[in-house]
């Protein structure tokens, strides 16, 4: 919709599983950066004992800041037909940041700031109906629609932080505060069958549609006649329909020593984008894309009884696109390969290479859709292949000690890496369109070791990861660039320590990121892109008193130490605007924070 939104339009606690896919590693699921399945909760999965129906109440509330409650009903309206209805809302206030201070690249505090990041403030609500039959002991069909509403007076551009958003508004003479809402409605219809005790298939059909509205009236308090001619309402709406279908066989092999799970299936999504604006002083402006794809996969897992395992896989994508930028149809074969062995029981090592196909995207809603797009029909789709060695270890080291060990090494080619904003060879200054600019490679790794103990465990996690462009000469400039979200090496841990005689758990996480030096990036700060560093603790705990059965209570403390930072997968730096002069990118994260939790099922 919006790249400067940046919002995850999702609420965890009526989430059943999310499953994190990191790296193209299997034909299954397409793009080039992985994948996440997000699935919400049954009726039936949320009842306790021999209750038909239940009721669920959460209340929280946080000093930094912010408040939300829920309400969820489930239950049994027969053996076989299940429901559950859910709301939520959350009343979301402006956050203070790290040492209470809205600092520039200076260390100054900027003028007229409370150490409060503006534009922030909103309410969200948000509610799901879902109805579930049983049809049969091997067949259930599901039915769910979710009505989701953010609204609030909102900064215009939140990922560059409130030292640029104020420098802007100062600079042109508008607001800081613009009337803004997003909803989006989704019916979703999923049907989930056994057949054969040995095949299983999961089939969705679903259509989600987003609507982004703002006011943008204020731009005619603008002394520029260029800026006014912006003033106006702005809609825009994102249409995503389309089905999947992911089935799975279980046989033996022909010769008999060997087993084969083969996983297959077909999906399928169309993307329909509109852009609409009216201008205060008359006239109007609309723009309208629609991109489409269709996939079809198969994989074999072939296992052979001595712990080796090999997965090939096919994939076939036919995409098409109509779009300001390209009107075009692209289709790919894509392979992967990948071999497994389980040298014992506790020691198991991987190695995999997955083809990666993506082609040329629509643009964003909220930027015109693609009405103001320079065409570049020559465009082509991205390909490549990312590959993987894994070698994971999980043993007992005593009776009561477990150790777990694990590292993951990748390699990530991209072939003709489209760039958003590269510049128009032999254009004008500023002037900027999509194009492939070259072939882009990210490399890294991530080991990680577990020690679990009775009651206490432990994970320490270390990754690094590195990109690099090779550009076409015709963008000679960018040669050697780096992703402007590119992390500086990371250490996390968590701490968990569970007092069972007291039905209480405590977790301790921390994450430690080195700096990012100076240098060439893609769409980065053009005068100062490195990155501090950061470290931020937080601590929770968790207790069920087994006076009173089904209650939780939490508590915590986010950024314990009250750190001053911005992620190095958001904006930072030091940019310069022709217009609104020398701009402190820095996406401002929240200072501490204290909150609790409360929920009852009865």
């Amino acid at each position: 919709m919006y790249h400067h939104m940046g919002n995850l339009q999702i609420h965890a606690d009526i989430l059943k599983s999310v499953e994190i896919e990191t790296g193209t590693n299997s034909v299954i699921n397409g793009g080039l950066g992985g994948s996440v399945r997000f699935e919400t909760k049954e009726a039936r999965e949320l009842l306790t004992d021999d209750a038909r129906f239940a009721v669920r109440v959460s209340a929280g509330a946080a000093d930094n800041a912010g408040r939300n409650y829920s309400v969820t009903s489930f239950g049994l309206l027969s053996d076989d037909v299940d429901f559950l209805a859910y709301y939520n809302s959350v009343q979301r206030d402006n956050y203070e940041v790290g040492g209470g201070k809205i600092l520039d690249q200076d260390d100054k505090v900027v003028a007229g700031t409370d150490g409060k990041v503006r534009g922030l403030e909103g309410d969200v609500s948000d509610a799901l109906v879902k109805l579930g039959w049983n049809i049969d002991n091997n067949q259930r069909i599901a039915v769910s629609y979710e009505a989701y509403k953010d609204e609030g007076d909102y900064s215009y551009r939140p990922d560059m932080g409130l030292a640029t958003d104020t420098a802007i508004t100062n600079s042109l003479q508008i607001p800081l505060l613009w009337p803004t809402e997003f909803t989006r409605d989704t019916v979703t219809l999923s049907y989930d069958l056994n057949w054969g005790g040995h095949s299983t298939l999961k089939a969705s059909l679903y259509s989600n549609t987003s609507e982004l509205y703002r006011d943008e009236s204020g731009w005619s308090q603008s002394p520029s006649p260029r800026f006014q001619a912006y003033a106006g309402k702005v809609t825009g709406e994102a249409k995503n329909s389309g089905f999947n279908v992911l089935a799975e066989t279980f046989t033996n092999g022909l010769f008999g020593s060997e087993e084969h799970t083969f996983t297959y299936g077909t999906d399928y999504v169309k993307h329909d984008t509109e852009y609409d604006l009216v201008i205060s002083t008359g006239g109007n402006k609309h723009s309208e894309e629609s991109a489409k794809n269709l996939a079809l996969f198969a994989q074999d897992r072939v296992e052979f009884g001595n712990g080796f395992a090999v997965i090939p896989g096919v994939r076939y994508d036919r995409y098409d696109i109509d779009s300001g930028t390209v009107d075009n149809d692209f289709t790919e074969f894509s392979f992967s390969l990948a071999a497994e062995y389980q040298i014992t029981n506790n020691l198991m090592v991987k190695l995999s290479s997955t083809e990666l196909f993506k082609g040329p995207e629509i643009s964003e809603v909220f930027v015109g859709a693609g009405l103001d797009d320079k065409p570049n029909q020559d465009m082509e789709a991205e390909t490549g292949l990312n590959s993987e060695l894994s070698i994971a270890y999980e043993g007992k080291v005593a009776a009561d000690k477990t150790l777990r060990l694990g590292a993951t090494a990748f390699n990530t080619k991209i072939d003709d890496y489209i760039f958003d904003n590269a510049a128009v060879p032999g254009g004008q200054p500023r002037e900027t369109w999509k194009d492939n600019v070259g072939d882009m490679t990210v490399k890294g790794f991530e080991v990680y070791a577990g020690f679990a103990f009775d009651a206490f465990s432990m994970q320490l996690t270390y990754s690094n990861s590195e990109s690099d462009l090779d550009a076409y000469s015709q963008y000679a400039s960018l040669d050697g660039a780096r992703l402007e979200r590119e992390q500086g090496d990371t250490i996390s841990a968590d701490f968990t320590y569970q007092l069972s005689q007291y039905n209480l758990t405590l977790n301790w996480d921390f994450m430690v990121v080195d700096d990012v030096a100076a240098g060439t990036d893609l769409y980065g700060a053009d005068l100062d892109n490195s990155k501090d560093g950061f470290s931020v603790h937080n601590i929770s705990a968790h207790w069920q008193p087994e006076a009173v059965a089904n209650l939780h209570v939490r508590v915590g403390v986010d950024n314990v130490f009250d750190e001053f930072y911005a992620s190095q997968s958001s904006k930072n730096g030091v940019s310069f605007h022709p217009v609104f002069g020398k701009l402190f990118l820095m996406d401002y994260e929240p200072g501490r924070n204290i909150k609790a939790s409360i929920s009852y099922q009865f």
